[in-house]
């Protein structure tokens, strides 16, 4: 542990701005816009704006798989949102999302839009809107949402709490590291020991708790998630491996890794997507 004297909170917080690391451009303690910016609009009637992070690939993944099953409804258009340049705190955007996170999705289908955000709620309206990957048996569909909403509490640990401190916060802090190292091992067990169980998180079929599941810990699996697989040995979590290899197979999720990806191989990006032929 550090030689240094402890940190002692002081009776009132107040923001340092010079203290956010490689995000203080875009953290702050307040919400709303800080700028006027329309979003763009496309022909399709789902519009998305996202980044292709772990919550983004879940809408397009979910997209991509309704569409190859020929909801032609699911037709999208997916605007890029880059979020280190602070567009998720443009007038339009906070206007779908007030929370300033992506991704959001309009829903223009209808004779009013409706505005979706929250990726875990995002992907249970479209499962709901086309009666796909959600089961309707209660005891199926009870199990679905227990491990969507799952990921949704566990996922800040992961990203927020280890992601952080482990990649990219501006000091390495031994206790922070070890404490989420451990929540995130922990987490890792809790998937591998019911993938031990079933082939898929909710029993015997791919659901929307696989789509949400898979963009956080499946690539964590992979190793391309913070580079950080071996450091966590995630070799070692062996049901979640096979379940990992088999999603990561599946066309669609290999088309909607690639939508709103502006960084990994050339060949892998796709900033904005507005037809099929897009992805070809």
């Amino acid at each position: 542990m550090s030689d240094e004297p402890a940190y002692a909170p002081p009776a009132i917080w107040t923001w340092n701005k010079a203290n956010g690391g490689q995000f203080a451009n875009i953290n702050r303690p307040i919400a709303g816009p800080t700028k006027d910016k329309e979003l763009p609009v496309g022909r399709h009637p789902l519009q998305l704006y996202s980044l292709a992070t772990p919550n983004g690939v879940k809408v397009t993944v979910l997209l991509e798989e309704l569409l190859a099953l020929g909801h032609t409804g699911a037709e999208y258009d997916a605007w890029l949102i880059k979020i280190n340049e602070g567009d998720q705190f443009g007038s339009g955007f906070v206007d779908i999302n007030p929370n300033s996170k992506i991704p959001a999705l309009l829903d223009r289908s209808g004779p009013e839009p409706i505005r979706v955000f929250e990726s875990g709620s995002i992907l249970l309206y479209l499962a709901e809107k086309f009666g796909e990957f959600l089961p309707t048996d209660a005891k199926a569909r009870a199990e679905c949402l227990s491990w969507l909403f799952w990921q949704m509490g566990s996922a800040p640990y992961l990203g927020g709490g280890f992601g952080h401190f482990y990649a990219y916060a501006p000091v390495k802090i031994e206790y922070a590291i070890d404490r989420f190292s451990m929540e995130a091992k922990r987490q890792l067990d809790v998937l591998d020991r019911r993938l031990a169980e079933v082939p898929y998180l909710a029993g015997e079929d791919y659901t929307i708790a696989d789509i949400a599941v898979w963009p956080w810990y499946g690539q964590l699996a992979r190793g391309d998630l913070y580079g950080a697989g071996e450091f966590l040995q995630v070799q070692d979590y062996k049901n979640l491996q096979r379940w990992t290899a088999a999603i990561g197979e599946r066309p669609a999720v290999k088309r909607g890794r690639r939508v709103n990806r502006v960084f990994g191989e050339p060949a892998s990006q796709l900033p904005e997507r507005h037809e099929a032929s897009d992805l070809a």
